[in-house]
């Protein structure tokens, strides 16, 4: 991989072994207010990595440390995402600042940086998830116009179940039991579906359990969801 060492003095020792990949978008007017912020210590963030508009890497913090990211966070049974993770930062203003789609150079960055730590950590494609799926009520990034099909066709994540769904008919309640199997946080019933939609139904997130959210949700807890073909 090639990138541009650009070190911020935000990190601290891991206290775990690498089992995650959590990608975020940084929500800042541009680049270099985003790289100002990761560096600054008294901000009190960082990433490992920080990927531009036009497929620039820059790492800003080695992985073997560990990088100030994710927050108070939560996937699987990991409440020390921090620890657990590397982070990557990709530059896009956010909800509040004009999101907008993420460029083709930059995706094909993000994807060769994901598949190079994927494949040296040995990450599971569950594992490689979105600041949103790890805090739900506090995050939306990198948001529903992330291209996680691309990741997806690539074994770099999991893909959006199309094929033989079927609906269990589950209540609210025994969906949310589902979701907190598959990974997410529940705590906040609301938004943590808004959070799921997000990633795996993106043309419409309303925060309402429906079929087709629990088909998808079935699917992808089986052994080897399909779709994203």
């Amino acid at each position: 991989m090639e990138f541009i060492e650009a070190p911020s003095p935000n990190f601290d020792d891991r206290a775990v072994p690498v089992s995650l990949i959590v990608l975020h978008y940084t929500g800042m007017e541009d680049a270099d207010a985003a790289l100002a912020r990761l560096r600054d210590p008294d901000a009190g963030v960082s990433a490992h990595y920080l990927v531009a508009e036009d497929g620039t890497i820059l790492r800003l913090v080695d992985e073997a440390r560990r990088a100030w990211h994710a927050g108070r966070a939560h996937w699987r049974g990991v409440r020390d995402v921090n620890s657990a993770s590397i982070g990557i930062e990709i530059v896009n203003p956010g909800h509040q600042l004009g999101y907008r789609p993420f460029p083709e150079p930059q995706i094909d960055a993000v994807i060769r940086l994901v598949a190079d730590i994927k494949q040296r950590h040995a990450i599971t494609r569950g594992n490689v998830v979105g600041h949103s799926d790890i805090a739900p009520d506090r995050k939306d990034d990198p948001g529903e116009l992330f291209p996680w099909g691309r990741l997806a066709r690539l074994r770099l994540a999991l893909p959006r179940p199309t094929k033989k769904l079927m609906d269990p008919e589950w209540g609210d309640a025994g969906f949310l039991l589902a979701l907190e199997r598959f990974g997410y946080d529940v705590r906040d019933p609301v938004k943590s579906v808004i959070a799921f939609q997000r990633r795996f139904r993106p043309e419409m997130i309303d925060g309402i359990i429906d079929a087709e959210c629990r088909m998808i949700l079935l699917a992808l807890l089986l052994p080897k969801p399909q779709g994203d073909d």
